[in-house]
């Protein structure tokens, strides 16, 4: 087995791991995303993001420990990279599995999330501004109206005071030259001082089905990158444990040559 071969596999192992550390660093930090919408609404997202800062660091710990490992013939540091390695891998199935079995729950729960957030939106509300902000961001960018549709900011309180003669200014269909990005706009026309959604200068397509297409579009991408690290970390597994066997020695460290 090449010693540099599986160097440049470890160094590959810790630049995987510097950019999941930096993917749930982003998570925690981003504040003009949908991401944003669901860390700051929901504690599992965030939760999850300290996971994949964990994960990135133990990763990258991994990479450096095998290099030194397959450099040195440790055969305790390529076990224990054997081992982590096939932790992180079936934590990853794992999660796969979960999030593909358990995708109507999460699309619910995403949709209460975010009807909440439509029901109790206040631009006057310096402390939900972050997320109001995010969630005005998302449907300026998706060109999106909603959960499902413009119908579900009916449901927002300051709206129904007003009796729908304003709309959400983030929801216009006008060109984004002339669009305010967040809080209400007031229709042209009111019609009898009274109007619905449907009065509304706005687009006509849910953030629902604007995230769906997104992800439709780029499950090619989202496929092959993690089948890509799957492989990697399968090849890591394979070639350290050969390595781990080719060693001859009594004990799990290097025995001196003579």
């Amino acid at each position: 087995i090449n010693k540099p071969v599986l160097c440049v596999l470890f160094l590959l192992f810790q630049i995987l791991g510097a950019v999941i550390l930096g993917f749930g660093i982003w998570i925690l930090a981003d504040k003009t995303s949908f991401i944003a919408v669901l860390q700051m609404s929901s504690p599992s997202l965030k939760t999850g993001a300290y996971i994949l800062i964990g994960v990135g660091a133990l990763t990258m710990l991994m990479g450096f420990l095998g290099c030194l490992g397959a450099v040195n013939e440790i055969r305790c540091l390529l076990g224990l990279y054997f081992t982590c390695l096939m932790v992180i891998l079936i934590t990853q199935v794992a999660a796969g599995l979960v999030i593909y079995f358990q995708k109507e729950m999460l699309k619910e729960e995403l949709s209460h999330i975010v009807g909440s957030l439509i029901e109790n939106y206040d631009p006057l509300n310096d402390d939900e501004r972050n997320l109001q902000y995010a969630w005005d961001y998302v449907q300026t960018q998706i060109a999106c109206c909603g959960w499902t549709g413009a119908k579900d900011w009916e449901n927002n309180e300051i709206l129904i005071n007003r009796s729908m003669t304003q709309y959400p200014c983030s929801c216009s269909n006008s060109s984004k030259d002339f669009q305010v990005d967040s809080g209400f706009c007031n229709l042209d026309v009111p019609i009898n001082g009274t109007a619905t959604y449907a009065d509304w200068p706005v687009h006509e397509q849910g953030c629902m089905e604007g995230v769906e297409k997104w992800l439709k579009d780029n499950l090619g991408v989202i496929l092959g990158v993690c089948t890509g690290v799957a492989v990697i970390e399968l090849l890591g597994m394979i070639l350290s444990i050969s390595l781990c066997k080719n060693i001859h020695s009594e004990d799990y460290t290097k025995v001196p040559k003579s």
